[in-house]
C-alpha cells in the first residue's frame, strides 16, 4: 500500500539501516511508508491508500494547526485518512479550549483513530461513538542491533526516565535501590535541573537510538513506572533484549511482554516486592528475562506488526 505520514518532520523515507530509528520511525520503516510536513499536505501527490495524520503535541505547533482543516485536504489526497495518537490520550486538554474543541473536531472527521494501546480503545471509542478505533503497536527494526540481545548483562539497574511527573523517574529510582546496585538514568528531553547531583545515580549522555539499545543491553534489570501511558516502547526494547522491566500493566508493551513484572498505577509497594524477588530469587529472575524475550518474538516482531496493519488497512 503507498502509505504517508503527516507530521511536523520534514519529508523522508526511512531506510533500514539508519541508525537512528526509534519507534515512530520504526512504524514508518516497517509500513514502507512516506512521512511529509503538514505544510505539504497540498502539494503531495494524490493517489495516496492511506494518510496518517501524525498531530504533534507541542503547543507551538498545534497553533499554526489551528484553523487548517487537514482531514478535509487530506482526504483529496487518499483513499484513507487516519488520527494516529501521539502521547497519552489526554493530552489535548492541557490545551486552550479552543485546540480542545478543534482536536475533537479533528477525531470526528477522519476514518479511524489508531491508538498506542488496546487500554486506549475504550476511550475514544467513547469520545467518539461510532468511530473504528484500533490499536497500531509498538515495534522496532532489528536489522542494526540484532547481536545485542547477546551483550553480557552486568550488575546494575536502568530507569525508565528523568524525575518528572510525565516519565515518574522518582518512584523508579525509589524501587530501583532494592536492588542495591549501581543505579543508571538516560537523558530525556523532560529531564529537569540538579539530576546530576544525585549521588548514587548515573545518568547516560543522549543517545541515538542504536546506542541507547546496546547500552540497555548491558543492564541487568529496569524500572519504569511512567504513569504517562504512551507508546511503552522502554518495555519492549528491554524484552527484546531479555531485561526484566517492572512497570504499569496500563501500557500494552508492559502488560504483554512482562506480565510477571506489571503492576497496577500507583502500586510502588507491588513494585518494590517484585525488585527484591528479582535480586533475591535466582529461578524468578531467568524465568522473566527468558519469558519477555520469547513474548516479544510471538507478539511484536515485525512481521506481527505488519500483519496487524495490513487487517486495519483493508
Amino acid at each position: 500500500m503507498k502509505i504517508t505520514f503527516i507530521s511536523q518532520k520534514g519529508p523522508s523515507f526511512i531506510e533500514r539501516n539508519t541508525t537512528h530509528i526509534p519507534v515512530d520511525l520504526a512504524q514508518q520503516c516497517a509500513l514502507k511508508a512516506h512521512n511529509h510536513h503538514y505544510t505539504q499536505i497540498n502539494q503531495i501527490d494524490d493517489d495516496w491508500d492511506v494518510i496518517i495524520l501524525l498531530i504533534p503535541k507541542t503547543q507551538e505547533d498545534r497553533d499554526k494547526l489551528y484553523g487548517l482543516d487537514l482531514v478535509e485536504d487530506a482526504k483529496k489526497k487518499a483513499k484513507q485518512v487516519w488520527y494516529m495518537q501521539e502521547g497519552p490520550s489526554w493530552i489535548f486538554q492541557d490545551l486552550p479550549l479552543h485546540q480542545q474543541f478543534w482536536h475533537y473536531n479533528l477525531l470526528a472527521s477522519v476514518d479511524g483513530i489508531l491508538c498506542e494501546n488496546k487500554t486506549d480503545i475504550p476511550y475514544y471509542e467513547g469520545l467518539v461513538p461510532g468511530k473504528t478505533v484500533v490499536d497500531i503497536p509498538s515495534v522496532m527494526i532489528e536489522d542494526m542491533i540484532e547481536d545485542y540481545p547477546n551483550i553480557e548483562k552486568e550488575e546494575k539497574v536502568m530507569i525508565g526516565g528523568n524525575f518528572c511527573r510525565w516519565y515518574g523517574g522518582f518512584d523508579s529510582y525509589i524501587v530501583a535501590q532494592e536492588f542495591d546496585c549501581s543505579i543508571h538514568a538516560p537523558s530525556m528531553g523532560r529531564k529537569i535541573d540538579g539530576e546530576e547531583m544525585i549521588e548514587n545515580i548515573t545518568h547516560y549522555p543522549y543517545m541515538n537510538w542504536n546506542e541507547w539499545i546496546k547500552t540497555l543491553a548491558t543492564h541487568k534489570y529496569a524500572i519504569h513506572l511512567m504513569s504517562t501511558i504512551a507508546a511503552g516502547t522502554f518495555a519492549m526494547n528491554c524484552a527484546f533484549l531479555g531485561v526484566p522491566c517492572i512497570g504499569y500493566e496500563n501500557a500494552d508493551t508492559q502488560r504483554l511482554l512482562h506480565p510477571d513484572l506489571s503492576v497496577k498505577m500507583g502500586d510502588v509497594k507491588r513494585a518494590r516486592e517484585l525488585a527484591n524477588k528479582l535480586k533475591n530469587d535466582k529461578k524468578f529472575f531467568e524465568n522473566c528475562s527468558k519469558s519477555c524475550k520469547l513474548n516479544y518474538e510471538q507478539l511484536f516482531i515485525e512481521r506481527v506488526f505488519l500483519t496487524h496493519m495490513q487487517k486495519v488497512f483493508s
